[in-house]
């Protein structure tokens, strides 16, 4: 029986670090720099690499990405060094990683500094024909979207559901304001086509030129079907 053991023993250090990789489809978009970014490389199976590009203008197709230990640790195209880090919610299949780049680093450096916004990628999270908001301002932000109003303190984020409260070109009002000291004022007011096919990802955040509060919608037209795990 010892001698059974000690094999296995040997053997389950190997068992535990397979079972802790999981193939991650994921999806990428930049945010917060003045351009597009240098791509940047994901650690695949067996060694192999694979490298993710990152656009500023539209979400990116499905790429099968790996995390081990539920993280993705990207690597800059240009010298090579950890440039971000994600950390993948156990049991999560599908991913938006959205590389939000740190007020203050240069879109233009080898590796600009970057902190990522992991979104699952699913109708359960991310609502086909509704939205899915993230606040990167400072303060509280509050919103109508249809006849959904919500509220969210920074770094929150929620999904909503396609308003029902529809006119008859499919469009709904959309209205955000920022807390600024103890008042609330507008940023953005006014109306966006909801349709289930499309769906629409929504960030406040402060623009790094100007300095002030503003509203970026981004157009997904692919809702991901039933999430399910790769084979």
């Amino acid at each position: 029986m010892r001698l059974f053991l000690i094999p296995f023993l040997l053997l389950f250090p190997a068992l535990i670090s397979a079972q802790e990789i999981r193939q991650i489809q994921c999806r990428f978009l930049s945010f917060g720099g003045l351009e597009n970014p240098p791509a940047v490389i994901a650690a695949a199976e067996k060694g192999a690499e694979v490298t993710c590009l990152l656009s500023s203008s539209q979400i990116s197709e499905k790429i099968v990405c790996f995390a081990v230990g539920n993280k993705i640790q990207f690597l800059s195209t240009v010298d090579r060094k950890p440039t971000a880090t994600a950390t993948i919610p156990p049991g999560v299949h599908s991913a938006l990683l959205v590389f939000v780049q740190v007020p203050g680093s240069s879109a233009a450096a080898a590796a600009p500094a970057s902190k990522i916004l992991v979104i699952e990628d699913s109708a359960k999270t991310f609502p086909a024909g509704g939205a899915f908001i993230a606040n990167l301002y400072n303060k509280d932000i509050r919103f109508i979207i249809g006849e959904h109003k919500g509220m969210l303190h920074a770094g929150g984020i929620h999904g909503y559901a396609m308003p029902e409260e529809r006119d008859s070109f499919n469009m709904a009002p959309v209205v955000f304001e920022f807390l600024q000291g103890d008042k609330w004022r507008i940023a953005n007011e006014s109306a966006l086509r909801f349709l289930p096919a499309m769906r629409y990802l929504i960030f406040a955040y402060v623009d790094p030129v100007s300095g002030r509060p503003r509203i970026n919608t981004y157009q997904d037209f692919a809702p991901p079907g039933p999430e399910t795990a790769l084979p």
